[in-house]
């Protein structure tokens, strides 16, 4: 929001602010009801709509012709979403993802470009910047133009945007990624775990939209966890928050079923784990014995490493989310009847909707959150 005059009164900003958190909340109102909801008098209300709507923010509603032959209607007005738009970017190993929003959150854009796995950190990050301007450039934009910009990466990231681990990507641990892209991304631009990312996405747009404590366990070609408890991710201490680090028995202990039967059904085939798993689910599908058994003792395998985090933390629900999520019911339900067993409450087991799009639409969302921020200060 544009913020006004340094004579202007507290009371008019905050004034202000309020009705505009009531046209960004709701659908079209009419001056009567925005100065009710805001407690304010009607041309209080009538003042700030004017102003709202020579700064871009607000719109008049167009009347239908049903209205019109009923005579004059009361004139009804909304936020308007397309004053500005947010990025979100998702940043894998092989593929850069980018989704542009206005900001009511409808998603306007998507695009995404393949990066080599071993290229370094500069060959990354200006494939960002380029993703960011072409994204912008769809809209007869520039970055600069952006209300803000979110970006979600694998690896440990503190609270200033900067990764202080990765063993994933090149040249990435110790990256201050945040300053650097914002060196060459003049919009305000924010820097995220990707899996802390991932839970508020579901939080938001997933299968979680009703629960305020999750356990969002990744699946693919590695496991990572991200937690949201009261409604927000949980960063912990360090920032660490989901990262499961070295387990006891290899982080691929859980996937032994699957690598052996894929191995003994087909021995010459050379797979990643995930894809091993992604073999078992479609023989299990066809009613193969052996992929079932197989799939199950994954899912076992799965819902042990989960009952550790579920049991002390309580939470509403489990998602199961990456490229693995595509097993649903393989995996959902062994793993609802594994913590129906052992736990106090056991959480409801669901799989992820989103797919491959979790943490760019989580990164859309970390921007939209920041661009509110700003949307409603009023300067105190």
């Amino acid at each position: 929001m544009v913020q006004q005059s340094g004579d202007a009164s507290l009371l008019r900003r905050l004034n202000s602010a309020a009705i505009l958190r009531i046209l960004r909340a709701g659908d079209d109102v009419t001056l009567t009801e925005l100065a009710r909801a805001a407690k304010v008098s009607r041309p209080t209300a009538e003042a700030i709509v004017e102003e709202l709507l020579a700064e871009g923010w607000a719109e008049e509603c167009e009347e239908e012709l049903g209205d019109r032959q009923r005579g004059r209607p009361a004139r009804r007005y909304r936020f308007r979403a397309a004053a500005k738009h947010v990025v979100g970017i998702g940043i894998g190993g092989s593929t850069i993802r980018a989704m542009t929003s206005d900001l009511k959150g409808n998603v306007v854009g998507s695009r995404s470009v393949g990066v080599p796995r071993e290229v370094d950190a500069g060959e990354r990050m200006a494939a960002v910047v380029k993703l960011v301007e072409e994204s912008a450039g769809e809209l007869g934009l520039r970055a600069r133009d952006l209300a803000a910009v979110g970006v979600g990466t694998t690896g440990v990231v503190d609270g200033e945007g900067r990764v202080v681990k990765s063993v994933r990507l090149r040249d990435w641990t110790g990256l201050e990624l945040q300053a650097e892209l914002r060196k060459a991304i003049s919009a305000p631009l924010l820097v995220e775990n990707d899996m802390r990312l991932a839970v508020l996405a579901e939080h938001w747009r997933g299968v979680a939209q009703e629960c305020r404590d999750v356990v969002y366990l990744f699946t693919g070609n590695r496991l990572a966890l991200g937690l949201l408890i009261d409604g927000v991710p949980y960063r912990g201490a360090h920032a660490a928050s989901g990262e499961l680090g070295e387990q006891p028995n290899g982080n691929w202990s859980a996937f032994g079923s699957v690598i052996s039967y894929a191995m003994a059904a087909e021995p010459g085939e050379l797979r990643a784990p995930s894809d091993m798993a992604e073999f078992a689910f479609e023989r299990a599908r066809s009613g193969e014995r052996a992929a079932v058994e197989a799939v199950e003792q994954f899912a076992l395998k799965l819902g042990e490493g989960l009952v550790t985090i579920v049991n002390p933390l309580d939470p509403e629900m489990v998602v199961i989310g990456g490229a693995l999520a595509r097993g649903r019911e393989l995996l959902v339900d062994p793993i609802q009847a594994y913590l129906d067993q052992v736990c106090l409450y056991p959480p409801k087991v669901v799989a992820s909707e989103l797919g491959r799009e979790s943490i760019v639409v989580g990164a859309v969302r970390l921007a939209l959150n920041h661009a509110d921020r700003t949307l409603f200060s009023v300067g105190l």
